[in-house]
């Protein structure tokens, strides 16, 4: 592996310990520290379907996924992917959405540029109700 790509899987490591605790708990501040000033993600579904610019609009985001999965979402992480600029994530969740019983398998990639997350994207692979 080399310097770069080990250095984006760091990166990509802690981004995602990061993620995964703000899903857990609504503290979204320390992962979106990691944020590059021209962030953009991308969202397979709802009122964030498609592309999505900016932190403000990522903080929109966070805080949208906060509300719908109050208490928070338990993550199994299944599988880890990198290459030099991107990681990929692949996992299970589940918790509660809108108060109903919820799981799902997602993917989620960080493109990262030094140290900071340049680009989100997520996938989807369930039906919401098993994983």
């Amino acid at each position: 592996m080399s310097a770069d790509a080990h250095h984006t899987l760091e990166v990509g490591k802690r981004a995602f310990a990061r993620f995964a605790h703000a899903l857990e708990t609504g503290e979204w501040q320390p992962f979106v520290d990691m944020l590059a000033d021209d962030f953009t993600f991308w969202f397979p579904v709802g009122k964030f379907h498609g592309l999505n610019e900016g932190k403000d609009r990522a903080i929109e985001f966070f805080d949208y996924v906060t509300e719908t999965f109050s208490p928070g979402l338990t993550l199994t992480l299944d599988r880890v992917t990198s290459s030099e600029t991107t990681v990929v994530f692949e996992f299970r969740d589940e918790g509660f959405m809108w108060g109903d019983p919820y799981k799902n398998r997602i993917a989620v990639s960080f493109d990262i540029e030094g140290d900071k997350i340049i680009a989100y994207r997520e996938y989807m692979g369930s039906d919401g109700k098993s994983n």
